[in-house]
């Protein structure tokens, strides 16, 4: 974790995939987020998973801030793009899927995993978040 606090490169493309607790994807996007340049992607791994982290950290820090515009899930995974400036723009679609999303934070919340009928119920809430994988076309002409 040490070589991480003396990083000062910045960053257009950040991958977020390793302690998957809360507060070790939390203290990866607030290390990190001060080195996004505008257009950056960020992108966790894990998001529809069983993990508190990824999810809670997707669905607060990147769908809950104006300053992400474009996103999306694609498998498992959660995807935002940096933008500073005009992040607000399309707020009812970023909103309405972090709405989805947070959905799923109670039933992994301290990393419990879901068993007998909360699984299953987790599972339903997790095939209602639109994660299909993304159109290339689409996707460009969203983050250009």
């Amino acid at each position: 974790m040490t070589w991480r606090a003396g990083w000062t490169r910045p960053i257009r493309f950040l991958w977020i995939d390793g302690d998957h607790t809360y507060r070790g994807s939390k203290g990866d996007i607030d290390l990190f987020r001060p080195h996004l340049v505008p257009g950056a992607i960020v992108a966790l791994h894990d998001v529809l998973h069983t993990f508190e982290g990824p999810v809670r950290v997707f669905a607060e820090d990147l769908l809950g801030s104006e300053q992400f515009g474009p996103r999306a899930c694609a498998d498992r995974s959660g995807w935002a793009q940096y933008r500073p400036r005009d992040g607000g723009s399309g707020r009812d679609e970023r909103l309405a899927l972090r709405r989805r999303v947070a959905r799923l934070i109670p039933f992994v919340r301290g990393d419990r995993k879901p068993t007998g009928l909360r699984k299953l119920r987790f599972k339903l809430l997790r095939g209602l978040v639109p994660h299909a994988a993304p159109n290339a076309a689409a996707w460009v002409r969203a983050v250009s």
